[in-house]
This record gives structure tokens, sequence and C-alpha cells, in this order.
């Protein structure tokens, strides 16, 4: 049996030209793995007919839209994950799941060889290549775009040359990566900073300094931090995000214009789209300041940054990544109730909270009558909590006479 390679396949021209480039140039044979994360676009039908037209023996279509609800998109709420605080890491949550299924795929054709389409200047190829390493540390990798420095002309001239069914139409100015959790846009007239984004960049939503609509007020419900209810009709996880996308998405809510800073050491700048992620995490966010208490909520905040570094990074499979999922699963405990908001003008405006679990005492906050909070004991308090500043600042002071 001739060895097998197991590719990574999107169904656009680089991984279709890959599937015939890697048969003539190893003599393996190829099994292509697409997954549907909810990106849209063509039906994955198409897309595994044009692999095995390309020369696929085996295409495989994966329907992994809950599984990357479930087990990645909601670990990223409740981690309240933002790259550099404002990134909810649309792309980089997808690439695990796509690597856990490739190596699964390599485990049962017996393949030797993972192979994937990226190219040696993006961050994916970590994710990859890590992630590939973390579960199956035996497999080999292979990237023909990155390792043999294709071009697009270079593509089209190959697959012309070998007769692949592949029909190339006009190049998108952009390069966009898209899936359930939002939309990534790079590359073409966006690489020079000054120049403002077009309209044709955005795809998942509506301009809100163009939308006239009224403000969509919504109640999102958690219970132990996973969103069930919206306006009090029970959701999955997938289908919180997909009503939020749309709700959200038609506000103008979740559009990111940012220069980030990318693993291989060079800045970027990145156009998202992610109205589901974006008003998830804000509701989220809001319930944890209700129902998760103080040294907690400060330590997870902390915690939360290294989170979603290590995932950017491409180590959602390391030890320090596990043991953070366990912390943060812990803190999830109380964190249930409702959180009602209004998604308008491109912005998420919290303006309820309500929880079984709240840690909001009424009775201390008030100023009004039935304040039950001893303002007596506040001012022993202040002078213990600023001694040591104070012996300090008398040392300090002492030296400059």
């Amino acid at each position: 049996m001739a060895d097998r390679v197991v590719l990574a396949y999107s169904g656009g021209l680089d991984t279709s030209v890959a599937i015939s480039w890697i048969g003539k140039e190893t003599g393996a044979e190829v099994v292509a793995v697409a997954i549907d994360l909810g990106q849209g676009g063509e039906d994955m039908e198409l897309v595994r007919q044009r692999a095995l037209d390309c020369g696929a023996v085996e295409a495989i279509v994966v329907d992994a839209r809950d599984e990357f609800a479930d087990e990645y998109c909601l670990p990223t709420v409740q981690a309240n994950a933002l790259y550099m605080g404002r990134y909810p890491l649309v792309s980089a949550i997808s690439r695990p799941l796509i690597v856990k299924h490739l190596v699964e795929a390599a485990e049962y054709h017996n393949a030797s060889t993972v192979a994937h389409g990226c190219t040696g200047k993006g961050n994916d190829q970590v994710r990859f290549e890590v992630g590939i390493g973390a579960l199956a540390p035996d497999l080999n990798v292979i990237a023909p775009v990155r390792d043999y420095a294709w071009t697009r002309e270079k593509a089209i001239a190959f697959a012309e040359e070998n007769s692949l069914p592949i029909t190339v139409t006009k190049k998108s100015p952009f390069s966009i990566d898209q899936n359930l959790w939002g939309r990534a846009v790079e590359t073409g007239f966006l690489e020079d900073l000054w120049n403002a984004p077009t309209k044709d960049v955005y795809d998942y939503t509506v301009d809100p300094t163009v939308n006239f609509e009224a403000p969509d007020e919504l109640i999102v419900t958690f219970d132990r931090g996973i969103p069930v209810a919206i306006d009090g009709r029970p959701v999955s996880v997938l289908e919180a995000i997909t009503e939020l996308n749309t709700r959200a998405g038609r506000q103008g809510v979740g559009r990111l214009d940012m220069v980030e800073d990318r693993l291989v050491g060079i800045k970027s700048r990145e156009i998202y789209e992610a109205p589901g992620a974006i008003a998830l995490i804000a509701a989220h966010q809001e319930l944890e300041a209700v129902t998760v208490e103080r040294e907690l909520g400060r330590y997870k905040r902390q915690v939360e940054q290294r989170w979603g570094e290590l995932v950017y990074d491409g180590l959602w499979f390391s030890p320090l990544k596990r043991a953070l999922d366990a912390f943060v699963r812990d803190t999830q405990e109380h964190v249930s109730g409702q959180i009602r908001m209004v998604l308008h003008g491109g912005n998420v405006v919290v303006n309820g909270r309500r929880s079984e679990e709240s840690l909001y005492d009424f009775n201390l906050a008030t100023y009004d009558e039935g304040d039950t909070f001893d303002q007596s004991l506040a001012k022993g308090f202040v002078q213990i909590h600023g001694l040591s500043s104070k012996v300090a600042a008398r040392r300090d002071l002492s030296k400059k006479k």
C-alpha cells in the first residue's frame, strides 16, 4: 500500500493544486479532509467532489459546527479571551479543531504525513504544526506553499499543465478566513495602514454609520458560564452564536480594525468581524462582574490575557493551556443568570443584570435608608491599609532633609 498524506483541504486553489502536486512529488496518496466550521459559502459536498476530481483517493467532510461551538468557542467566552484586549481569536481557535481531525484521519488511514496550505509569514503554520506535534509527535508535516515558495501564478500554471478541474475566478484583493466565530480579512490595500476599509471588506456586519434600524434589546441567559437561552428561548451554544451573529451583525457590532503582533515577530493590519463573539463575551463579562468574588475576578483577568496569548500562539494543546482551562472552568460555578443588553450603532450596552448567584447586596451598596454597611469601621481599615506606604514615605522624606 502506498504511503498516504492527509491534507487540510479548503477547496480553494492552493489546496486543490496541492493534492496533485503532493502525489507527483512524493508518490503518496492524498486524503483530503475538509471541516465545516460554519464558514458558509460553497456546499461542502461540492468541496468534497472537487478534492476527488483533483486526485484525492479519499475526501472527508466533517460537520464540526456543534463541536466548534461547544469545545472551542465556549471556552473562549468563559475565558473572555480577547488578544491584545480586542481580538476574539477568530482563526486561532479553529486551527486546533482542524488539527484534531487531521490527526484522527492520519491514524485511521495509516498516513505518515499531514499537509497544510499555510504560508511562512503567518501564525497558522505554527498553530497547525505545533498542534500536530502535541497530538501526534511522530507525524511528518509538509507545507507546499511555504516550503516551495508557491505563488498564485505558479499554482494556476500547475493546474493548467496537469489539467486539474479548477476554475480560477478573479482574485479577491484580500485574504479571508471565516467561520462561525467571525471573519478575518487582510492584505491588499489594507496593508497601507492609512487606507480606510471599504464597504466590500465586510460581510458579517452592516455599516453602523448608515444603519437606521431601531435598537435591538435582548436577554441572554447563562448557566454556569454557558449561554442557554436568548429572550427566554432555549438555545444550544451553536444557536446562540448564530442568532447573535445575525442580530448583532445587523447592528454593526463586532467590527475591528487593528494592528496586531504576530507570533512570527511582525506587525500585521487585520480587519475582523465577530458580532456574535463580541456580544457574548460582553454579556459574560458583565455576569461575572456580578457573580465572581473580587480576588478571584482579579486573578482571572490575568489568566484571561495569558490564555488568549497561548491560544493565539498556537499552544492550545500545551500543558499550561490545559491547566488554565481547569482554572477557568472552576470559576464558572456561580456564573448563572441573565444579562439584558442593547445592540445599536456598532455598540453593545448592558443595561440589566439578574442572578440568584449575585454577590451584589443592595443593603450594603445603598447610600439611602436601610444601609447596613458600618461606616465607622472604615477609618481604621483605611489607616491600616495605607500603613506600609505611610512608613515608607516617612523614611524617604527624612532622607531629603
